[in-house]
């Protein structure tokens, strides 16, 4: 059996119990023996440890609604996270100078990230990180990937860095200041205060240090930025806004692309790609690498753009020029499969409705908005989805 794998079930017929977990752990201690963990480690650690249902619920718990770009964005860059952004900033100027010096991280994306994880260190999380490793691990769903997880964290109880008291992070166990999950801690984390021990919770020279040297390995370029708001002009085809089609902004240029604020982009072979966010109302950037690197922290353009502009503001830089629409909601997964219902209807073929708004969804939506004579930006929304069934009743009434 492979480390962390219960050959009693595959995930689909999986029924957790007390019982099964506690096979299972004493299974898992041996192992974590073999892996080079300490028996005093092993015997601190999980005592007294039990199954986490909520953990379980938590993970396997699928998002009725997909949230809108604006509707994520206005929470994660709220007024009150930039205000703190800029005390934090002028606060820990010193250090974060320190830091930038190093590793060519400049100091406001450190606070962006920090305030983007863990509110600037106000909330860290209050799972236990074993109990909650321990219960993941023995979901055979993902268990591979959390036993690793596992193995980490015990090794860093077993070097002396934190107590297993303070080891408390989210329900996936990400810990501390900066959320690292276990094997990045091993990896990528950093005494800064050279101290002896890496304490990711009360040490803001091990954080900033450590999400530095994370972001560095992760290919940061030090003399670029994440990326800027763009505005595009009419009849503009967005078909090139894939945030994957890599062209220099004098090609940008060209396109009749200009900044935001109306300027002319620099006449430069810097590299950029195209992303919308949103549908054609909502903002428009272009990206260069670092925000690639940013994604790799969270693979998700919401989170890099928001972490981005907060790193903006943070140094007063000035807000987006589009505001969210009256009538931006977020769609149920119901509805995304309506969506992809009416479109196989209308002869646009999505494949099987699944839900979730992939490729072969957005190609669709972008051939029916071209046929229709709409901005083809391929985007699921409510007004779209009332478009469709406009456009199906009408076609019902011949």
């Amino acid at each position: 059996m492979s480390l962390g794998l219960n050959a009693q079930a595959q995930s689909d017929t999986f029924t957790p119990s007390e019982q099964g977990f506690k096979i299972w752990l004493n299974d898992f201690k041996k192992q974590a023996l073999q892996k080079g963990i300490s028996q005093s480690t092993l015997d601190q650690a999980f005592k007294d440890i039990e199954l986490n249902d909520r953990v379980l619920e938590s993970d396997k718990k699928q998002p009725e609604f997909t949230q809108t770009f604006f509707e994520y964005f206005n929470r994660a860059v709220s007024d009150s996270r930039i205000e703190k952004g800029l005390k934090k900033y002028a606060e820990q100027k010193p250090l974060l100078d320190e830091v930038t010096k190093k590793y060519g991280v400049p100091g406001r994306f450190l606070v962006a990230f920090w305030g983007m994880e863990t509110n600037y260190g106000s909330y860290t999380g209050n799972i236990p990180i074993i109990e909650s490793l321990a219960t993941l691990a023995y979901d055979p769903r993902r268990s591979e990937f959390f036993t690793t997880q596992l193995i980490s964290a015990l090794t860093i109880l077993d070097k002396g860095h934190v107590s297993l008291k303070q080891m408390k992070g989210s329900w996936a166990g990400a810990m501390g200041q900066c959320q690292f999950m276990p094997s990045n801690y091993l990896q990528y984390a950093v005494d800064g205060d050279g101290d002896g021990k890496i304490n990711l919770w009360d040490s803001l020279p091990d954080v900033f240090y450590s999400a530095a040297n994370f972001l560095q390995q992760l290919g940061w370029q030090k003399e670029e930025n994440w990326g800027r708001e763009v505005a595009l002009p009419k009849n503009f085809d967005y078909a090139l806004a894939d945030n994957k089609t890599s062209r220099s902004l004098s090609d940008w240029q060209k396109l009749g692309i200009t900044l935001a604020d109306g300027r002319v982009l620099p006449d430069e072979d810097m590299q950029a790609r195209l992303l919308l966010v949103s549908d054609y109302q909502g903002p428009a950037f272009l990206v260069y690498d670092n925000f690639r690197v940013i994604k790799r922290w969270n693979n998700a353009d919401k989170y890099a753009v928001a972490v981005g502009h907060l790193a903006d503001r943070i140094v007063e830089r000035p807000p987006l020029t589009k505001q969210q629409p009256k009538n931006d909601k977020g769609l149920s997964l119901a509805q995304i499969k309506e969506i992809q219902t009416l479109l196989n209807n209308l002869g646009y073929d999505v494949g099987t409705p699944d839900g979730i708004v992939g490729n072969k969804t957005r190609k669709a939506l972008r051939e029916f908005q071209v046929q229709q004579k709409l901005p083809a930006d391929g985007f699921a929304s409510l007004r779209m989805l009332d478009v469709l069934k406009e456009k199906t009743k009408q076609l019902s009434m011949r």
